[in-house]
């Protein structure tokens, strides 16, 4: 379980804490922990006279202090929620109230963007006073993951080939990812896993016009398969950017030249080196050997140059044509 499911649950239970300090770089996960505050900890009516949220950029720590020393009326507990708190000056003046905070009041301070420096004792205080979380951001690779354990967490299975393509069409932005979530829960049964026909049918994402089957069918030197899906590309464009194309077939092709100088192949090993789910390790050893070391270096740079066509440095070209002129060099 993760810090953040964990102080979910405890929210969810009942477990309620003096302060949260809600950091750091991703504001999804803290976004969703002031949600659940603000919706869940009071009733509609004790929110009326208990429940107050501020803006970092309209108050100081006085004003903070003024609201978090109240008394709840009617009610066991007063919510004081604090958003954009890292634009309040002098944060650290805070310390003294979290030595000794009211056991009525749930203050909770979200501070996007940055963190607290873990040495300095406000943050010690802080966390001896109630929860620190630090929202960390997801990166690229390790989104299909991440994708697979919320469904989990939803009751759902996704297979590795869904995970990664949502992952990367739907990009980092993690609310938008969990809206798609929402979205097919809606529409499918408990305990189903979701595959690339139901990302199809209920996202819109194509499963044979994507950019991983046109991974997969460079890494074959299926010349059909790579040809019928630019042109799919090309018609378009809006949807499938030259830069991204680049940029995802560029790891891929990387990824290869990490595998040629891999001496242990093993399954494991590879899929560890290449930060890749164990899935997808016999698409690699089947592209490797159709890219040695001298076209995998060709490759790269034709994906260099295309990269900086794509971005108007040396061509006027469409870029529906100049992905057609791309795959073109790659395959041949």
């Amino acid at each position: 379980m993760t810090d953040f499911d964990r102080i979910l649950s405890d929210l969810r239970n009942k477990i309620y804490r003096p302060v949260y300090f809600l950091m750091g770089e991703e504001p999804y996960f803290i976004d969703e922990i002031a949600a659940f505050i603000e919706e869940n900890i009071l009733d509609e009516n004790e929110k009326e006279f208990n429940q107050s949220i501020l803006y970092g950029r309209d108050v100081d720590v006085p004003t903070i202090l003024e609201y978090a020393k109240r008394y709840p009326m009617m009610s066991n507990y007063q919510v004081v929620i604090i958003r954009e708190a890292q634009e309040i000056r002098n944060i650290e003046q805070l310390e003294s109230y979290c030595q000794k905070p009211l056991s009525s009041t749930i203050l909770v301070l979200c501070y996007k963007y940055k963190k607290l420096d873990r040495r300095k004792s406000f943050s010690r205080t802080v966390e001896k006073a109630g929860v620190v979380f630090e929202s960390k951001r997801i990166y690229d690779d390790k989104l299909p993951s991440w994708i697979g354990e919320r469904l989990k967490s939803m009751g759902y299975g996704i297979t590795p080939k869904a995970a990664l393509l949502l992952a990367e069409y739907l990009g980092s932005d993690l609310s938008k990812i969990m809206n798609e979530l929402s979205k097919l829960a809606i529409n499918i049964e408990k305990g189903v896993s979701v595959n690339e026909k139901l990302i199809e049918e209920n996202i819109g994402i194509s499963k044979d016009y994507n950019i991983f089957e046109l991974q997969n069918a460079l890494g074959e030197r299926d010349v059909l398969k790579a040809n019928r899906i630019v042109n799919h590309f090309a018609a378009n464009e809006k949807d499938h950017p030259l830069v991204m194309v680049v940029s995802t077939l560029y790891g891929f092709f990387v990824k290869l030249l990490k595998y040629h100088a891999t001496p242990d192949k093993s399954r494991n090993n590879i899929a560890s080196v290449l930060g890749v789910n164990p899935f997808f390790v016999p698409d690699y050893q089947k592209a490797a050997k159709n890219y040695s070391y001298p076209k995998l270096r060709e490759t790269i740079s034709v994906l260099r140059e295309y990269d900086l066509k794509g971005k108007g440095v040396s061509s006027a070209t469409t870029g529906g044509e100049l992905m057609r002129e791309m795959i073109y060099r790659i395959l041949h």
